[in-house]
């Protein structure tokens, strides 16, 4: 469904991904572990088509996005949303605005039309519903909580039911409880959406909460890609910390 072979990234004199190859199987959660700073982000903005690569090949469902025009990229990754790591909210518009953006910019793909705007508040409401925050259509981005940004953000992301979510540093500065909870609302909106995830992310403990595998980035590229217990026995110093430090187990509903 979606791969990646060979890909370079420098800014400046620095490589940020250096030859990297990576397959992502359609229904899946993927989780990428590595260092912050590592390049993940990089990998993700890569994938959606923000960026461009310096050479290398990305193939969504097999069109090569990296020798595509931009009408022909955005046509290919149009089914594609991203929660950034800050949640990238508009200051200036509402929940319910932030929520209905993509559908004020986009035809409904059924008719060709504009979405009516009974349809899109109908949406909006049941999005905002699924991710619990029933009653904040009125309030402020700066009204919010960190954790309840992050729910708001997702909310814009499946408002519009994306086949592919690309997650950025999900629980990045939310305390363990606020953590969990996104870590559980990304694994219903899989189940909700049937899409394929792709999650990355420093936090050992979510990502073997939510993954079908696990992949391991590191040096520019992936090091290792497996299920999560045949990722946990192999043999690194990396996995061998983790291995030590921490107690695991996988979902109760897994796949």
């Amino acid at each position: 469904m979606i791969k990646v072979r060979n890909l370079w990234k420098k800014y400046g004199s620095v490589n940020v991904l250096e030859g990297l190859d990576l397959d992502v199987h359609q229904g899946e959660i993927l989780v990428i572990l590595g260092r912050s700073g590592a390049g993940k982000s990089v990998l993700l903005r890569h994938i959606i088509g923000i960026e461009k690569p310096d050479s290398g090949v990305i193939e969504i469902n097999g069109i090569d996005i990296t020798q595509c025009k931009k009408n022909i990229i955005y046509q290919t990754v149009k089914n594609m949303g991203m929660l950034f790591q800050g949640a990238a909210l508009f200051d200036s518009m509402n929940i319910e605005e932030n929520t209905a953006f993509y559908l004020n910019q986009h035809e409904d793909p059924v008719t060709g039309k504009a979405f009516p705007q009974a349809i899109i508040k109908q949406k909006v409401t049941e999005a905002l519903a699924m991710v619990g925050l029933e009653g904040t259509e009125k309030k402020m981005p700066s009204d919010l909580s960190g954790g309840m940004r992050k729910r708001a953000g997702l909310a814009r992301l499946v408002v519009y039911r994306p086949s592919i979510l690309l997650y950025d540093e999900p629980t990045t500065g939310l305390d363990p409880v606020t953590a969990q909870q996104i870590n559980e609302l990304i694994v219903q909106t899989q189940k909700e959406l049937r899409g394929t995830t792709i999650v990355v992310t420093h936090d050992v403990h979510s990502a073997l909460f939510m993954a079908d595998r696990l992949a391991l980035h590191r040096d520019g590229k992936i090091a290792y890609v497996a299920d999560i217990d045949t990722f946990m026995k192999i043999k690194d110093p990396t996995i061998d910390f983790l291995k030590n430090n921490l107690k695991y187990t996988l979902r109760k509903d897994t796949k």
